[in-house]
């Protein structure tokens, strides 16, 4: 599954998003905190990889606006952002150290991922092909494949056509 480059109101992802990982986490018999279900708003909220730390900013912006003045620490923030990985339902996007939300957190794969240098949006793509390839050499090479991400960094469409 590919989400595009294009402009789009983001409500329809976070929607969909908190959908499906409510519904998992209920399968899983996990829960879904309501600190965890922010994070993965904030995730969703645009396809710009966030990095802990923005994230952090992000939900005390939030919590400020909403009357809450608690300080959140860091740990907190890395600590949701693992369990979202760990059960699926966001990617870590190594080369940025940031995050975003999976686009099929039902399905088990790799993560492979457009990221565009000028508006900074990332792109989950189909990986099937990209790991197929991946397998074949490292049958080639009598290595084992333990896990894979594939980061490709170019400038998308609408940027391009802004050149």
């Amino acid at each position: 599954m590919t989400i595009s480059f294009e402009q789009h109101n983001h409500q329809h992802c976070i929607t969909g998003a908190l959908n499906k990982a409510k519904e998992l986490c209920q399968q899983r018999n996990i829960r879904l905190t309501d600190l965890r279900e922010q994070v993965l708003k904030l995730l969703w909220s645009s396809h710009k990889p966030l990095g802990a730390y923005t994230l952090l900013a992000m939900m005390q912006e939030q919590n400020l606006a909403a009357g809450n003045t608690k300080p959140l620490a860091p740990p907190t923030v890395y600590r949701a952002l693992d369990f979202l990985v760990d059960h699926g339902l966001a990617h870590r996007i190594a080369s940025l150290n940031a995050f975003i939300g999976c686009v099929a957190p039902n399905d088990q794969h790799s993560s492979h991922f457009y990221i565009c240098s000028r508006c900074e949006n990332a792109v989950e793509v189909s990986g099937e092909p990209i790991s197929q390839a991946i397998a074949d050499c490292a049958v080639q090479a009598n290595f084992i494949v333990s896990s894979e991400s594939v980061e490709v960094h170019g400038i998308c469409k609408g940027c391009q056509e802004s050149l």
